[in-house]
């Protein structure tokens, strides 16, 4: 059932990231996304699969089937498969990837002053653990 859906591995200790997986959470009741933590078992393994570096905390990251996105394209991908006006972001694409990433890792790099960190990654409740790794 997971090889069937696009996989969204996320910062687990980032609060703005936790945030953010409730939110696609909330908005995606077919289960089109199912989640994982960056920093997690299951997480580290997925990145060594696609053969992305182990530590590689600081951008979304999402895969589904051979194709991986990062940072703002994996942004605007998840975007796309969202409900309401949501799809509409895909039109950032027009934007340069390096401008678009630029103003990402800017985010990315404040997200914890701004957001604030956990010591531990998110654990699941039991209704959501199917829609995690």
């Amino acid at each position: 059932m997971i090889e069937s859906r696009s996989i969204v591995l996320f910062d687990g200790v980032c609060n703005f990231c936790n945030s953010s997986v409730n939110f696609l959470i909330d908005r995606d009741p077919e289960g089109h996304f199912v989640f994982g933590a960056l920093q997690s078992d299951e997480g580290l393994a997925v990145l060594e699969e696609r053969g992305l570096p182990e530590g590689y905390f600081d951008s979304i990251v999402l895969i589904r089937g051979d194709k991986v996105w990062t940072a703002s394209d994996a942004v605007l991908e998840i975007s796309r498969h969202m409900p309401g006006l949501w799809p509409v972001l895909r039109y950032f694409r027009f934007i340069p990837r390096f401008i678009r990433d630029r103003v990402y890792n800017w985010i990315a790099a404040n997200r914890y002053s701004w957001f604030g960190k956990r010591e531990s990654c998110r654990l699941p409740t039991p209704e959501y653990r199917s829609r995690f790794l």
